[in-house]
This record gives C-alpha cells, sequence and structure tokens, in this order.
C-alpha cells in the first residue's frame, strides 16, 4: 500500500508506517539501507533501500532460515531475531543479533542484497539481547556492547561491553558493565544500545522507560570501557508520539545527521520515524561540551523539511501482489521455517498453499500455532484488503482463508464440508490462547470461489466482508486486532486439511490488494 502523498519540501512521520520493530539505519556511498527485528517470521532480517531517508523499499531478506532449525520448525512469535545493528566493514555488509534463548549471531555479505553467510554464534548465551559491534578506524581494535533480558538472564537495565575479534567471529573477554541503569536515577530498561565513534568520544545511543513511554538516552567516553555520561536526547513532551526511542544514527554525503527510531502503537506494532539531529553544545554549557540534539530541541518532529537529498519518486515496502507463477513478494513471511510444498509454482498467476494435513488432534486448529501460515504487516493506517480465493480440495475439513492473526485473531475463508459441497465460514479466537468460535454462520459457496475482504479501520478495528457470487456482503461483528508481546498484528493467508493419508489439495489466492481507506 502505497502511503498519502508528503507536502512539497516536508515528509510526514511515520516514514513507514507499518510494524518495522527496532530500526538500525546505515548508508554506504549514496544509498540508505535500514534493517528491522523480525523474531520468528521467515526469512528474516528484512533490508529495506533508500535514496532520501523517507521513501523505503524492501529488497530482501538477510536470513533464510532460523537456527537452531528445529526449534524454529513452530511459531515462535517473541523469540528468534531481537534488535537487530546493520553496519559496513572491511567492504562487508554485517548484520549482529540477539536471540534471547541462545546468544549472539551474525551473518556478512559483499552485497546488501546477499548473498549473506548462514548464521554464525559470536557468543552462546541465554539473555544476550541487542548486540551492536564497532571497528575503531582509529585504534584498529574491534568491539561489541550488549543489552540483558530479565526473563532469561535474571537481570537488565544494564549494557555490557566486549572486545571482539577483528572478523566478528567471537567475543574475546567475559565483558564489563559499562552502563548500569540502577545507578542513574530514574533510569530503567536501558537497552538497543547503537556504538559509534565521533570526535574523539565513544557514543552509545541507547533507550530506556521501555517500549511504550521509554525516551532515547545517549552516553558518551573517552575510553570504550568508561566511565560514561549520559543524557536524554529524545522524549515525548507535549507530543502525540509515545516512547520516541530505539533506533540509529545516519549522516548524508552533505554532513547532515538524522535519526531513525520507532514509535510503539499497539495492534500496529512499531512505526518507524525519522528524526533530525544535530550535534550542540547545552545551555550554560562550554562550547565543547557537544552532545547530539534529536528532533525538535529534543521532541519528536511530526512534519519537517526533507533531508537534503536527490529528490526520489514516492516509495513504500510492497502489499499487492499477483502472485506470478506460483510466487509471493518479499513481503510476505511465514511463521516458522518453511518446508518444501507449502507453496508451489506454476506456470499461471495466483499462489497455490497445499492445504496441509494437521497432526491428529480433538482440538479446532488454531493458526496461533501453525508454522504454515504465510503473513504479511498490517498498515498503521485504515485500510481496504482484498483477495480471490479457489478451494481446490475435495478433502472434508479443508479449509483456507484471509487472517488478521495476532495474540487474539479472526479469519474469513472457506471449508469443504462432510458433504463435498463448499461453505463460507468466518472465526474468531480470543486472546491468551482462547478456542476459535463462529463469529457468523456458515453459508453455501455454491462454486467454491469467494471474495474475502477485510475493512481495516481506525485503531484496527476490522470488519469482515464477503462475495461468493451474490455481492459483496458484512460478516460477524468487527474484530479489534491485538498485538503479541513484541510483534504488530499480521495479515496472513492459510490453508490447511484433517489428519489422514494422502495429499489433501490446495487453495488458490489471486489478486491480492491492499488500498488506503478513503
Amino acid at each position: 500500500m502505497r502511503t498519502a502523498g508528503r507536502e512539497r519540501g516536508t515528509y510526514r512521520n511515520p516514514v513507514l508506517d507499518a510494524d518495522w520493530s527496532d530500526p538500525d539505519v546505515l548508508r554506504v556511498g549514496d544509498d540508505f539501507y535500514l534493517t528491522a527485528s523480525s523474531f520468528g517470521r521467515v526469512p528474516g532480517l528484512p533490508l529495506l533501500h533508500s535514496r532520501d531517508l523517507v521513501n523505503w523499499n524492501l529488497v530482501g531478506h538477510a536470513l533464510e532460515l532460523l537456527e537452531p532449525a528445529e526449534e524454529f520448525a513452530v511459531p515462535r512469535h517473541d523469540r528468534g531475531v531481537w534488535a537487530p545493528a546493520l553496519r559496513h566493514h572491511d567492504d562487508r555488509f554485517w548484520i549482529f543479533w540477539g536471540d534471547p534463548d541462545h546468544g549472539i549471531f551474525q551473518v556478512n555479505s559483499p552485497h546488501a542484497r546477499g548473498p549473506w553467510t548462514r548464521p554464525h554464534l559470536v557468543r552462546a548465551g541465554r539473555g544476550l539481547i541487542d548486540p551492536c559491534p564497532l571497528w575503531d578506524e582509529e585504534t584498529g581494535e574491534a568491539y561489541l556492547v550488549h543489552a540483558w533480558a530479565r526473563s532469561r538472564a535474571g537481570v537488565n537495565n544494564r549494557l555490557t561491553g566486549h572486545r571482539m575479534r577483528p572478523d566478528g567471529t567471537a567475543l574475546l573477554d567475559e565483558g564489563e558493565v559499562i552502563v548500569d541503569g540502577d545507578r542513574i536515577p530514574g533510569w530503567f530498561t536501558v537497552e538497543g544500545p547503537k556504538l559509534y565513534r565521533h570526535d574523539g568520544w565513544f557514543w552509545i545511543l541507547a533507550p530506556a522507560g521501555g517500549v511504550e513511554t521509554g525516551w532515547q538516552g545517549a552516553f558518551r567516553s573517552r575510553g570504550f570501557f568508561g566511565p560514561y555520561e549520559e543524557r536524554i536526547v529524545l522524549e515525548q513532551r507535549d507530543t502525540a508520539v509515545n516512547g520516541p526511542h530505539q533506533g540509529g544514527w545516519v549522516r548524508t554525503p552533505a554532513g547532515e545527521d538524522w535519526f531513525v527510531h520507532f514509535q510503539q502503537r499497539g495492534a500496529y506494532g512499531r512505526v518507524v520515524h525519522l528524526q533530525p539531529m544535530r550535534w550542540a553544545a547545552a545551555p550554560g554549557r562550554g562550547p565543547d561540551d557537544v552532545w547530539p540534539v534529536i528532533g525538535d530541541a529534543g521532541a519528536p518532529v511530526a512534519v519537517h523539511r526533507r533531508p537534503a537529498l536527490p529528490p526520489q519518486p514516492p516509495g513504500a515496502p510492497a502489499t499487492d501482489d499477483d502472485f506470478p507463477g506460483g510466487r509471493y513478494g518479499r513481503q510476505w513471511q511465514w511463521t516458522a521455517n518453511p518446508r518444501d510444498g507449502w507453496a508451489t509454482r506454476h506456470s499461471g498467476d495466483g499462489l497455490r498453499l497445499a492445504c496441509v494435513r494437521l497432526a491428529p488432534s480433538p482440538a479446532v486448529p488454531d493458526l496461533r500455532v501453525l508454522p504454515h501460515v504465510l503473513t504479511q504487516r498490517l498498515p498503521g493506517s485504515p485500510c481496504v484488503v482484498e483477495v480471490e480465493l479457489a478451494l481446490r480440495s475435495e478433502e472434508p475439513g479443508a479449509t483456507a482463508g484471509l487472517a488478521v492473526l495476532g495474540d487474539a485473531y479472526g479469519w474469513i475463508g472457506l471449508r469443504r464440508s462432510g458433504d463435498g459441497t463448499a461453505e463460507l465460514v468466518h472465526r474468531f479466537a480470543e486472546r491468551e490462547g482462547g478456542p476459535e468460535r463462529d463469529a457468523a454462520l456458515p453459508r453455501p459457496a455454491p462454486r467454491g470461489r469467494a471474495l474475502l475482504r477485510i475493512e481495516a479501520g481506525p485503531a484496527a478495528r476490522c470488519r469482515f466482508l464477503h462475495d461468493v457470487g451474490d455481492g459483496l456482503r458484512p460478516s460477524g461483528p468487527v474484530f479489534a486486532a491485538t498485538p503479541w508481546r513484541w510483534v504488530g498484528a499480521l495479515l496472513a493467508l492459510f490453508a490447511l486439511a484433517p489428519a489422514g493419508p494422502g495429499h489433501a489439495g490446495a487453495a488458490e489466492f489471486h489478486r491480492f490488494r491492499v488500498t488506503a481507506s478513503p
């Protein structure tokens, strides 16, 4: 879905109005790249490209499969890839991230679009999150800083620094706590550090205060291992941007400084904002006491002058898909490591998803625990989502549909009944793992085909509609989309069949469209 046109000479936040969580940004030459957390979805580590920091397009992913592969054979919605750091060193792109259950990983490539190496485990351990490397051009030393997840390590609110092998393959020591948030009055949940060298100082830009209510901090020291001074450099104040923090600093070829960060917006996840940044002395301080100043004197901006970069055509990550040759676009991710046969390539257009047989169970299938669900991000502004579905399976109980997926979910689709007819079904499941229930009574779908539609309004309140040949009709009550713990709500396509022998047929999806609501 393309965003609305921006005023000439200005841009409006958010510049990425969907769940591109924990962004980090990098410039190489005239090109800007951004990556984000992908948690348990596959492929992971999305890579976005821009020439103006305002218009971004998704150009690929750096992580083909999650490892350990056997653990991510099933959905791990809030695990996997947390808060990556994107860097360029020795003519290679590098991405480091923390998996809270396994440790610090990295991948690298000579080209942003790949191919990327397989994940390399830099340091094993539970609770090691948000790593960021630094290759110090002044000394030739390599360093890494990371945060801690209390849920795994029993501690948080501190940043630990290490010396690192210059080849990025291992840490050279057990690390030292270089920022202890417990010693800073009023600070809590210091995490997400990004490490830089600037003007003779080591700088750590790190958020604190939690994702919905926090602020952006800056720390500086003459030596990597400290001691560090701190300052709040971005906070909500009287704006509507709650918890503005956790992102990265980038400098344009013309020398302008910009800061990219997220804002937590409930079911929409963590949307991405672009803030102007400059280096200046604080009032009452000496001219050499220079700190970053982000936004409008430390408050986030809603509209601002565009970066002084060559004009670019409007761009945004793709949402629409005709599935040429049965291939799905880069915007789609599975909810676990995929297996051969879930999606079949063919000579025409349309996505052909196999009706994957479920394990024997008396329970109604729960989309939250199925790995063969294909997803993309729910846009952060009101929209209309449509897809055409044809159920090509004759297996009783075979089902396929379109869902809004989160801790609670709702879906609408087609199911093959016991007498061989197809019926339109609309179901939902409440939060906390509640069972599926009918949102509306099933009705016949004589041709085994349907147009499925979701009208996602303000506050992610979703209205489901369908057309089985007799015109577009609403179905069931309005459904309020919900996030998972760290992940925004997702749009999803799925196909499944009851346990049993043999192939259960397939479902075909055509003309997936997401359009902005009028």
